[in-house]
Parts: C-alpha cells; sequence; structure tokens
C-alpha cells in the first residue's frame, strides 16, 4: 500500500452549481484519490491552505453505464469530499497553490 503525499491528496476542486451554494456554509468539496481517508484530509488541507477544518464528509461516486446517442459508455467513479471550514475562513479556489 503506498502512501499519499501532500499534494497528491487533492485531484481537483468541484466547481457546480451546488457546490457553488453550500460554500456559503463554509464548504468546499474537492475531488480526491480512492485511498484518501479522512484523517490525512484534513491534516493535508490544514498544512496546504493554512485554514482550520472541523469536518470532513466523504462521498463514493460508483461506476456507472450510461447511453448517449445509442451506444452504452462506462462512466469512472471517483471519490469527493466535502470539507467543512471553521466559521470565517475559506478557500480561494480561483489561485494556484
Amino acid at each position: 500500500m503506498s502512501k499519499i503525499h501532500l499534494y497528491d491528496t487533492i485531484l481537483s476542486p468541484i466547481v457546480t452549481e451546488k457546490s457553488t451554494n453550500i460554500s456559503e456554509q463554509n464548504k468546499i468539496v474537492f475531488k480526491v484519490p480512492t485511498k484518501a481517508n479522512k484523517k490525512n484530509l484534513k491534516k493535508n488541507i490544514e498544512k496546504i491552505f493554512k485554514v482550520n477544518v472541523t469536518k470532513v464528509n466523504i462521498i463514493n461516486k460508483k461506476n456507472r453505464v450510461k447511453m448517449t446517442r445509442g451506444k452504452k459508455i462506462k462512466v469512472k467513479g471517483y471519490k469527493k469530499a466535502i470539507i467543512t471550514l471553521k466559521k470565517g475562513q475559506n478557500i480561494d479556489l480561483t489561485t494556484g497553490i
């Protein structure tokens, strides 16, 4: 089992309408590796962005089959993390790390 390094814990931010709405509640959504866990995510996000994380929720999106133009296409699953920050703190996703 390989260890996940500091900057490997975040693959990309997920910017959708729903994630933008929950950002008002100090929550940020990231796509993370399938081997990531809550403790490592909390520790690494606090180190990278220098914020206080109060809660980490992880959601597994499973593989699925989708019909497109009459053909079956496999959509790869992923894991996403909803990070709740301490009140008054935020992460600006428009700037780089």
